[in-house]
Parts: C-alpha cells; sequence; structure tokens
C-alpha cells in the first residue's frame, strides 16, 4: 500500500516537473548587500522574493542576482543573522539595486516559526519560545549543538550515554521522553518502535543545522498529540542558500580522572557539500562520524526494598546493586533471610565503544519561482547505551527516513517514512539473568538446564548454609555464596565472552536480545490563506488551516508483541484550523487554535488553543494564552504483550486483550491476601473450606480497569518580552497546568471462574480458584483519575555591554502538587525545583578572536523511575562549566576552535542509574567554503 502511494506521489510530481518545464519570459532582478554602518559588502545573507520561493543568497563580495516570471513591481526581503530583516520595493529591473542592513539587537528581531507555524517576529510569538540561530549554534561552548540546548530556559536535558541525551520541558521527565516533539525540517525522527526520539542520535550535525526552536509547554492545537510536554523543532540548511563545501573535524578526550577507566579518545568528524544549479536545482549531501568511550554506569549502591538501610551493602545476602545485573533474583529461604543472587557489574555486560554514523542528503527542484518538490533521504545507525526500565544496549541500532515533499510560498504537502531496525540490541539486566543461568552445579557437580538454575543455586546455597556441604562453614553467608558460585563464569574469561555473544543474539524470554523492525508512514499537509485575505482587503487576518495522517507498523517476531502472525497496524489522523487578527494599529493580535484528533483505538479529542499578544510599543509585548494537550499511549502501552512467567504485560489497546476476558473478568490483586488469610483463618478454626470460603469470598474485589486512553493537559500562560534601555532584553513567563489520565499499570488475577455470580455477588468459584492457583495475573496499562497540577515561571536577561561583550542569565522554578492524588498513579514529576544558566560572550574579542562561556546549575531532587522500581533515587545538586576559544583565519576560510563540555570535570548523575559523566575537552577545526 505504502509503495503505491510513493508510486502515486512521484508521478503527481513528474508531472508538475514537466508542466513548469516552460517559464514564461523571465526577468533579472540584481544588486549589492553592504553593512549600513561600515558599508563593507555582507556575504551569504538571503535575498527571496516576497510571496515567492524564488531567492539567492550574496556572493563573496555582496552582489546577489536572481530571476523570477513574475511582473514588476517586486518587494525583495532580505535577511542575515545579526541584521534587521528589510523589504526593498523594486519597481524596475532595470538598474542595479544597492540594499544596506542595520545590525540588530538578535533577540528581539529573530523570527520564529514554531510558536505559530508561520513565520513571525519572536516578540509577537503568543506562547513562550526560544531559539538558537546560526551563530548561537555555531559558538556553543558544548561539545554539540544538541547539548548546547540546555542553556535554554526551562530545559532539563538528561544523559543516559555519551550519544544519547533527552530533553524535556515543565516536568514528568523521563529518560525516553514520549511527552515532547522532536521534528526535523517538519519530520518527527522517532522510531516508531520506542515511542519517543532517541536525542540526536538520528539528528543533524553541527554543520547542516541553521536553527533551532522549542516551544515548552503544551503544543497539541498545532502539533499533535506528541506535543504534550512541548516540541523542538530542527532546521537544515537549504541547500539554496548555504552552498558550497564545509567540513568539520573535531577531537577530543573524555575519562580524564575516571577510577573506572583511563583517559580515552573522542572523535566527531563531518563533512557537507551543497550545490546549485540555475537557481532552479540544487542538491545537499550530509556525512557525520562521532566514536567515543561511554561514560559507565558504576552507582553499587544496595537498593534492595526489604533491607533496613543500616543493613544495606556489599556483606548484605540480598544485596542488590544499582548497576549490578542479575542479583534481582532472590528467594526468602526459611530460617536463613532473604538471599539473592550474586550479579554482574554493568561494565561486564554492555558496549561502551558507542557510534553514531548518519548519512543524507536532500534534492530540490524549483518547478517554477513560486513551487518546489524536495525529495530526502536519512540513513543512521549508531550504538547507544539507555536507561529505561531497565539499562539497554542500542547496539547497531539503525532508522531509515526518505521524504517527498512539494512546497509553495503558502503551502506544502509532505509524505515521509520512518523505519528502524533493531535486531542487535540487547537488555543487560536480562543478559545478566540469562548468563546465571548457563553455569549451575547441581550437588554432584554437573551443569544443570537453564530453568533449573535459578533453584539449584538456592539449594546450594541452602545445604552450603546449613552446614551439610563438605568444607563449608555453617551459618556464614560469604562461605554459603562461594558455593553457590562454584563454577560462576567470570567476566573477560572466554566462557563469559561466548555465552555474552550467545544470548545477546537469543531474542525474547530465553535471551537478552531485542527486536524491533517497525514502520510509521506519515503524510501532512497545510495552507496559508493569508496572502488571499490580504488581496482580499483583509490584510490584519491571517488564517492557516492543515491536517496529517499517519499509519504504525508494528514487528517484533513476538517479542515484545503479540505479531508472530504479522505486523500490528494502526492509524491516526489530525487537522487543525488557526485565525489571527490584528486589531489598535497592530498593537494587538489575537489567535484562537483547534485541533481535531483521532486514534484508530480510542476517541476522538479536541484540543484548542487561544491566546493574545499586546505590543504598546515595537519594545514590548505582553502575552497570554490558554492552552491544551493530550498524549497517545506509545505503542508498548497499547500493544504490548509478553508473557514473563507468573505475570503477563498486557498493553491497554482494547484489540489487544480481545478474547482474554481481562479486564471484563479480573479481580484487584490487593484484596487477594485479606481473601486468603481470612480463609486460612477460619479453617483454623473448624470451618469447613466451604464455609471459609463462603465467609470471607466478599473480600475480594472485582476489577474495573478501564482501556488505556490518552493522557489531557490544560494549561495557563502569561508573559513579557521586551527591550530595556536599548540594552537589557528581558523574557518572563508564568504558568499553571493541569493534568488528568495520567497512564499507568495496574495488576489484576483473573479466575478461570466469572468473578461475579447471578446475583452479582462475588462467584465462590472464582474464589475457589484463587485458592487452587485457577489463574492468571495480568498487568494492565490503564489510567489514573487523579488530577494534579503542576506550575513554574521563568525569567531571562540578557545585557548587550558596550565592547561586543553579551552577558545573558535565566533562572526557571517549577513546582509540583499532588492535590491528594494517590503517588502511585501518577507519574514522577523528576525536575528540579530551580536551575539556572549563566552566559558570557564576546564573538570579536580581538581580531579574529571570540570565546562563550556557559554556566549551568540546578537543584537536587529525587528521581523516580522503572529503572529502580519506582523507588526514589536521589540526584544531587550540581553544577557544569563549558568554555570555547574561537580563532577565525579568514584567508584559509577555517576556524579554530578550544573548548570543554564541563570544564571542571565534576563526575554528575542526571538520571538515578545513568552513568556519572565527566568532563569532555575538544579541539575542532572547521572549513567553509563560504564563511561569513
Amino acid at each position: 500500500m505504502q509503495s503505491k502511494q510513493l508510486y502515486h506521489l512521484c508521478t503527481f510530481l513528474l508531472l508538475f516537473l514537466v508542466n513548469g518545464a516552460v517559464y514564461a519570459q523571465q526577468v533579472r532582478l540584481s544588486g549589492t548587500l553592504t553593512d549600513a554602518e561600515t558599508r563593507t559588502p555582507l556575504v551569504g545573507a538571503s535575498v527571496v522574493i516576497r510571496d515567492q520561493l524564488s531567492g539567492t543568497v550574496t556572493d563573496a563580495t555582496g552582489q546577489f542576482s536572481l530571476l523570477t516570471n513574475r511582473r514588476g513591481p517586486w518587494t525583495l526581503v532580505v535577511s542575515m543573522v545579526g541584521y534587521e530583516k528589510q523589504q526593498i520595493p523594486v519597481a524596475s529591473a532595470d538598474q542595479p539595486i544597492p540594499v544596506s542592513l542595520k545590525a540588530s539587537t538578535q533577540v528581539l528581531q529573530d523570527v520564529v516559526v514554531a510558536a505559530s507555524r508561520v513565520e513571525e517576529n519572536i516578540l509577537q510569538a503568543p506562547v513562550s519560545i526560544e531559539k538558537m540561530d546560526i551563530r548561537a549554534i555555531r559558538e556553543t561552548p558544548s561539545a554539540t549543538f544538541y547539548e548546547g540546548i540546555n542553556n535554554l530556559k526551562g530545559v532539563d536535558m538528561v544523559t543516559s550515554g555519551l550519544t544519547y541525551k533527552q530533553i524535556n520541558t515543565r516536568g514528568f521527565a523521563s529518560t525516553g521522553n514520549s511527552r515532547f516533539l522532536q521534528l526535523i525540517d517538519g519530520i518527527d525522527n522517532q522510531p516508531a518502535g520506542f515511542g519517543f526520539s532517541v536525542g540526536n542520535m538520528f539528528g543533524l550535525s553541527d554543520l547542516d543545522v541553521e536553527s533551532v526552536e522549542l516551544v515548552p509547554g503544551a503544543a497539541s492545537a498545532l502539533y499533535g498529540p506528541a506535543a504534550f510536554n512541548g516540541a523542538l523543532l530542527m532546521h537544515s540548511k537549504d541547500p539554496f542558500q548555504y552552498q558550497g563545501l564545509s567540513a568539520q573535524a573535531k577531537v577530543g578526550v573524555n575519562h580524564l580522572n575516571d577510577p573506572n577507566t583511563g583517559a580515552a579518545l573522542y572523535h566527531d568528524y563531518a563533512l557537507r557539500y551543497a550545490k546549485v544549479f540555475n537557481n532552479k536545482l540544487a542538491f545537499k549531501l550530509n556525512a557525520s562520524y562521532l566514536h567515543g568511550l561511554d561514560w559507565f554506569a558504576t552507582d553499587y549502591t544496595d537498593v534492595d526494598a526489604t533491607t533496613p538501610n543500616e543493613l544495606k551493602g556489599r556483606s548484605n545476602p540480598a544485596y542488590n546493586g544499582l548497576n549490578v545485573y542479575g542479583d534481582e533474583v532472590n528467594r526468602t529461604i526459611t530460617g536463613i533471610g532473604k538471599v539473592a543472587r550474586t550479579g554482574y557489574e554493568e561494565r561486564s555486560l554492555t558496549d561502551y565503544n558507542v557510534y553514531s554514523l548518519k548519512l543524507n542528503g536532500a534534492l530540490h527542484y524549483r518547478i517554477t519561482p513560486n513551487l518546489e518538490a524536495i525529495y530526502s533521504y536519512n540513513c543512521a545507525k549508531g550504538i547507544a547505551n539507555y536507561t529505561g526500565s531497565n539499562r539497554f544496549s542500542v547496539n547497531g541500532f539503525s532508522l531509515i527516513q526518505h521524504r517527498v515533499e512539494l512546497r509553495g510560498a503558502n503551502f506544502f504537502v509532505r509524505w515521509y517514512t520512518n523505519q528502524e531496525d533493531s535486531h542487535d540490541s540487547y537488555n543487560t539486566r536480562s543478559l545478566g539473568q540469562q548468563i546465571n543461568r548457563t553455569w549451575v552445579r547441581d550437588l554432584n557437580g554437573n551443569v544443570v538446564p537453564a530453568n533449573q538454575a535459578d533453584e539449584m543455586w538456592f539449594t546450594r546455597y541452602t545445604t552450603a548454609y546449613q552446614g551439610k556441604a563438605p568444607g563449608v562453614t555453617a551459618s556464614n553467608h560469604a562461605a554459603a555464596r562461594g558455593f553457590a558460585d562454584q563454577g560462576r563464569y567470570l567476566p573477560g574469561s572466554p566462557e563469559f565472552e561466548r555465552e555474552k555473544t550467545r544470548l545477546e543474539g537469543i531474542q525474547g524470554l530465553a535471551g537478552a536480545g531485542i527486536l524491533s523492525q517497525t514502520k510509521m508512514h506519515h503524510t501532512d499537509a497545510q495552507y496559508n490563506f493569508s496572502s488571499a485575505l490580504e488581496k482580499a482587503g483583509l490584510s490584519k487576518t491571517e488564517l492557516l488551516a492543515g491536517g496529517n495522517f499517519r499509519q504504525y507498523s508494528l514487528f517484533t517476531n513476538g517479542t515484545l508483541f503479540d505479531d508472530r502472525g504479522g505486523r500490528i497496524l494502526y492509524y491516526e489522523y489530525g487537522a487543525f484550523l488557526q485565525a489571527s487578527q490584528r486589531l489598535f494599529a497592530d498593537k494587538l493580535k489575537l489567535t484562537v487554535s483547534g485541533r481535531y484528533d483521532k486514534n484508530q483505538n480510542f476517541a476522538g479529542y479536541f484540543t484548542p488553543r487561544a491566546s493574545a499578544v499586546f505590543s504598546p510599543t515595537p519594545a514590548h509585548s505582553f502575552r497570554a494564552s490558554f492552552q491544551t494537550g493530550f498524549r497517545n499511549p506509545t505503542p508498548s502501552d497499547q500493544f504490548i504483550k509478553l508473557n514473563v512467567g507468573p505475570i503477563t504485560i498486557l498493553g491497554g489497546a482494547p484489540s489487544n486483550s480481545a478474547g482474554m476476558n481481562v479486564y471484563e473478568n479480573s479481580i484487584n490483586s490487593p484484596t487477594v491476601g485479606g481473601f486468603v488469610n481470612g480463609f486460612l483463618a477460619d479453617v483454623q478454626t473448624g470451618k469447613t473450606p466451604q464455609q471459609a470460603v463462603m465467609a470471607n469470598k466478599d473480600k475480594l474485589q472485582k476489577s474495573n480497569v478501564a482501556y488505556i486512553r490518552p493522557e489531557k493537559v490544560q494549561s495557563f500562560e502569561v508573559g513579557y518580552r521586551g527591550l530595556l534601555n536599548n540594552r537589557v532584553a528581558v523574557d518572563a513567563n508564568y504558568y499553571f497546568g493541569e493534568y488528568q489520565n495520567f497512564i499507568l499499570n495496574q495488576v489484576v488475577i483473573r479466575p478461570d471462574s466469572p468473578v461475579l455470580g447471578s446475583d452479582g455477588q462475588i462467584n465462590p468459584a472464582a474464589a475457589q480458584d484463587i485458592l487452587n492457583s485457577k489463574y492468571q495475573v495480568f498487568q494492565l496499562y490503564t489510567n489514573a483519575s487523579d488530577r494534579v497540577t503542576a506550575q513554574g515561571a521563568t525569567l531571562g536577561l540578557t545585557y548587550f555591554v558596550p565592547g561586543g561583550y553579551t552577558i545573558g542569565g535565566n533562572g526557571t522554578w517549577s513546582a509540583f502538587d499532588l492535590k491528594g492524588a494517590n503517588p502511585n498513579n501518577i507519574p514522577a514529576f523528576n525536575t528540579p525545583r530551580y536551575k539556572t544558566n549563566v552566559t558570557v560572550g564576546n564573538r570579536n574579542l580581538g581580531r579574529n578572536l571570540g570565546f562563550n562561556v556557559a554556566w549551568h546549575w540546578q537543584d537536587s531532587f529525587d528521581w523516580v523511575g522503572s529503572f529502580n522500581d519506582l523507588r526514589p533515587g536521589r540526584i544531587q545538586a550540581y553544577h557544569l562549566l563549558d568554555a570555547q576559544v574561537t580563532y577565525r583565519l579568514p584567508a584559509l576560510k577555517t576556524a579554530l576552535k578550544v573548548g570543554a563540555s564541563n570544564l571542571t570535570n565534576r563526575y554528575v548523575v542526571q538520571a538515578y542509574g545513568s552513568p556519572a559523566v565527566g568532563g569532555l575537552y575538544y579541539v575542532s577545526l572547521t572549513f567553509d567554503q563560504n564563511m561569513r
């Protein structure tokens, strides 16, 4: 089906190519662009004809030339980073057009798209928005532009590994954040099986990124269900505007003073080439490769839930180390107590040699001056270590994307597909447990089958502790463990490495391997009616409409979903409408938006948004908005069907449990204990089993678990952005949000008999099933009915100091209120109460010399995640200092950059169970054929 869609779309584009092959008589517009103050030529500025795609960039002498088949007069839109955007009326093409641009206060002249899906001055944005332009990207002191996003207001960045960092805003953070949308040139780059973007592992290289825009908070009214907590929009460089060759070589070192390993080299190389032919055809090619030694997860804190704090530690028989795997398997042995198996440290199980390889290209063809066709291809592959419910080695994971787009000045139609392949990834915790089942011996010294290994290990331990093993001291835990561990494969030994390799390749419960070969096909379109309204005399009115259709195709071969019989297919679609009106001499702008979304498995949802922006002067702007958002359950939330022995994990889509009679006929598991205890007590007092069942059966409670639904949020926000005394830029905002329908798990027990009898009371046969073990336990995905609130505020100040210095600072306050909700029903907020950033820089400190320093601090807080079974782990307060110095060599079109991420080399943990991250020190050389 998808191949036919692609065939028809390509045929459609081909017809446009044929029909547009003959242009009307063309006119050439040319001129020179200079700095208004210095009169020097401006290189690389963008020059386009308003309401058309036709455009060009100025060359090394500041000159530009472009063709158009539109009759005059014309309006040229001229822009360049660091200068005020200008619209130049042109009545005739007979004479060269002189244009001069004035230097601007960057923070007030930025043009953004993400806030309203149309270009607008950042002052007019109806909601909070942050932006990194091409200069900020080039000058970030962080090792990559993606890490530099952490210095924006309100951002939470969590590092799981060197090649995987996760971004979040406004609370409820996680290492796999399905509440936050990430788009690259309008493409959602999440692997469909994951349900979230894997940081920048499949994203842009530093050479090809033009700008980054961040919208914190609910953005579902414009971007759909994935933008529950916010959206990050990254824009790559257009080959029509950024031509030529550019290359970057970055070499660095990390793991300095790391007790786990010696210093390691870090390599990051990138290449970009773009070419334009006759201002009609353009292409670009990108290649980047990053390689380094990942950070080690070596927190060996004893996290056993039942051991008193004073007894925890390596000598605890039930020791369960945070980054030790295999010791989760335990037993409570009569007369001995709780005992856990001996585990393996993570560094023996995972591959810390990580890399990221990205290859992509794009072909752009201007069918007419106002119509452009685009095809792009992206192939990315790499290794990352990810902290989720376990620590996962995302090994050799690949993502392939195709995109076909037709774009005009007022519209676009786009189709793309994401195809992931994760056949070499594995679960390190499962790997440790499975290796532990390959070497256990019985009391005669013979290795037992894997399915008997755990019980035999505990039998050996019990035998030794009770003094029944020859030569082993009785009542000695260390001696008993040594006897039980006889034959244990030691990390690094040939036997250990053999079993490690074998088990990594076995997918499903018998091994540690993970298979996910999922696809996502997406079509979306948008049309801006504003130009048509302007021609009709409604120049102060804007109208925007759009929609999308997405199909998921899931396949795990039964390792995660019930899909051995074929792929799981489901779809969702949505449409939005946005209208804006300017009033009172353009000082007030009112905007209303509404979006309807429908997933095949859920009821449709309508998400409205309304905003007002009041700008009493060009330098001051006040905003207020009401926003709504929702999040569809991820593929795993809906379709996981995994039998892990004593319990079956079951996703909450109705079709996933069809015919299983679980949601309809089950018992709340917490009520089982009271029934069983009451039954046993009555039997001991002389009642017959039948009498005891009848006396206690009503202690059981039929479950009332609903099928899973989307999460929802309503949010209010007010803010101000302005310039004081032409020196100090201010951006402040406050938000308040109310959340409901949080997705959670609930354990139920399904007896073989109906739970309720004909009288509507608990069926005695169902109660008897509980006693006779004629039941099955399920962990169901559902929603909490509880409501909670979150609020926060941010303040950003930027001071433009004489001499070219820029001093910036921002602070964020976040608060969470349970409002009496059951904490077990609410995902963890996982956000520090306070955090702040301070930056100091000067791009012209001396001749061709610049620098930038960024300091980040955040408060301590408790991190709660599934990796530690939802038990809190403390994240200590920490601060990071990034710095860089850049020296430009214009004659060589090259920039030399020396910098450091985490200059002071403080090893900090950003999510409980994830590694401690230290300093990364680097030197880079960047060549740009069109250095500006």
